[in-house]
């Protein structure tokens, strides 16, 4: 409590309290309605099973559109990636070394959930379990990580997209919106494979909103170190600067759910913005127009919740709270699956398992107690890895370190391979998490996770570790 009170009282007035809250509230959202939809029962061979529960309460379509906060994470993310590239860059960084900086925050908890679940597989292998078995409890305990994998994507393309930004403006997110749907036209008439780029083009464009957000907040940073541009004033689709006014925000609100409501009543999309078994269309993966439109409607309510949370959390112990959930709020999204798994193991194991089925009186009272145990579970895995996440701070490679040839000529030498190597790194973790999330939960995987996936990651999250120690930099 101490360390939070001092973390609070060091707070600069300049910091952005809301966008943290957004960002904790979002994976808070995602955890208790996974943790709540979630239903458990056996298979055929007797082996606890786990599924959605939607596809049994048709009825609760409606009430995805308040937990589905994905969209949410993705605008905080394009808000906060803005600053803190923006900064940087002022401190005469460049874009490798924010992204480097920005892979330590990201991969660190990662890598302990990859590496703690293949040493578990390998016990469990060890000990006699079937590697199908193994392969099925991985990959539930690692569905976040493919959310994660469309992230680790967004991120390194932050540098062009904010440069596209600056010049085109809102532009930008209306063409990656019309992207979505030229995508989303191939789901529906086909090729289906036509909507995989929906999961760059759709992320992207909220991403982008985040931006404009940013924008709207701050003046134009310096550009190469020389005084940027006049503040930008413009209006229309042109502009740098998310309209932010009470009556922008109603608008977006109103629209948005106009917009959402048309295309999911009359329209072709499903209700749900939740995965549904079954549904010919998912709004969420990849994202959909219908979910675009969810997403100007959660903005405008965002801009017309700000004053009153602004003032809120002014205050020391809501404020402190936010800090609390932030300084673990990967590790939290991380592992709150690997806690369903761990309790569903412990009680079935002393035989009190409850497999009420979905929707009726006994499902929902198990909501409750199922939820507080597996916040119980989860605050014990966030004690145990969380300070893996809470410890990360500003990397060594962060102050950008010059090769031992000063020079210009060894200097730009320096900078390719350095980007050529960061580049690298990520597209080889996101690869691991792509074919992870790809390969089927039935697959023989002694390992848990796919060899090639695990061999990847481990290669991609170990160049950008060395790099952030400035390996190769003193020659």
């Amino acid at each position: 409590m101490g360390r939070l009170r001092r973390l609070a009282a060091a707070t600069p007035a300049s910091r952005d309290r809301y966008v943290d809250l957004l960002r904790a509230l979002a994976i808070v959202l995602v955890v208790l309605g996974h943790w709540t939809v979630a239903t458990i029962g056996y298979d055929a061979t007797g082996q606890p099973t786990g599924r959605s529960a939607l596809p049994d309460l048709p009825w609760a379509y409606p009430l995805t559109w308040a937990v589905q906060v994905m969209p949410v994470f993705f605008l905080v993310g394009g808000y906060a990636n803005a600053a803190s590239l923006t900064a940087r860059r002022r401190r005469g960084g460049d874009a490798t070394g924010w992204l480097l900086g920005r892979s330590a925050r990201l991969l660190r908890p990662t890598t302990v959930l990859v590496v703690v679940l293949a040493a578990a597989a390998l016990v469990a292998r060890a000990l006699g379990a079937e590697p199908v078995l193994i392969r099925a409890v991985v990959w539930f305990a690692t569905i976040p990580l493919w959310f994660l994998a469309a992230y680790l994507v967004v991120v390194p393309l932050t540098p062009v997209m904010y440069a596209l930004h600056r010049r085109y403006g809102l532009l930008v997110p209306l063409a990656l919106a019309g992207l979505v749907a030229v995508g989303d036209l191939g789901r529906l008439l086909g090729p289906a494979e036509t909507a995989l780029p929906n999961y760059l083009f759709g992320w992207l464009a909220v991403h982008q909103l985040g931006f404009a957000w940013y924008d709207a907040r701050t003046e134009p940073p310096p550009q190469d170190g020389h005084a940027g541009p006049p503040p930008d004033r413009r209006t229309g689709p042109r502009s740098r600067r998310l309209p932010v006014s009470r009556r922008a925000g109603w608008t977006a609100l109103l629209g948005g759910l106009a917009v959402a409501l048309l295309l999911t009543g009359p329209g072709p999309y499903p209700v749900s913005m939740i995965n549904v078994p079954g549904e010919p269309l998912d709004n969420a993966a990849p994202p959909s127009l219908a979910l675009l439109a969810l997403t100007t409607a959660q903005l405008g309510l965002i801009l017309l919740l700000r004053g009153r949370a602004e003032r809120w959390l002014g205050r020391d112990r809501p404020w402190m709270a936010v800090i609390a959930v932030n300084a673990v709020v990967l590790t939290v999204f991380l592992w709150h699956l690997t806690a369903t798994i761990l309790l569903v193991g412990a009680l079935d194991a002393v035989g009190l398992l409850p497999t009420p089925a979905p929707g009726s009186a006994a499902w929902f009272a198990w909501r409750v107690p199922w939820a507080l145990l597996l916040a119980t579970v989860l605050a014990v895995l966030v004690a145990v890895f969380g300070p893996v996440e809470a410890r990360t701070g500003r990397p060594p490679a962060a102050r950008d370190p010059e090769p031992s040839d000063a020079g210009g000529e060894g200097r730009r030498w320096w900078a390719t391979g350095r980007a050529a190597l960061t580049a690298a790194g990520f597209a080889a973790v996101v690869y691991a998490l792509v074919d992870n999330a790809v390969t089927p939960r039935s697959a023989p995987e002694p390992l848990g996770l796919p060899a090639p996936a695990l061999v990847a990651y481990l290669a991609g999250a170990g160049v950008l570790r060395l790099l952030r120690s400035g390996w190769g930099s003193r020659g």
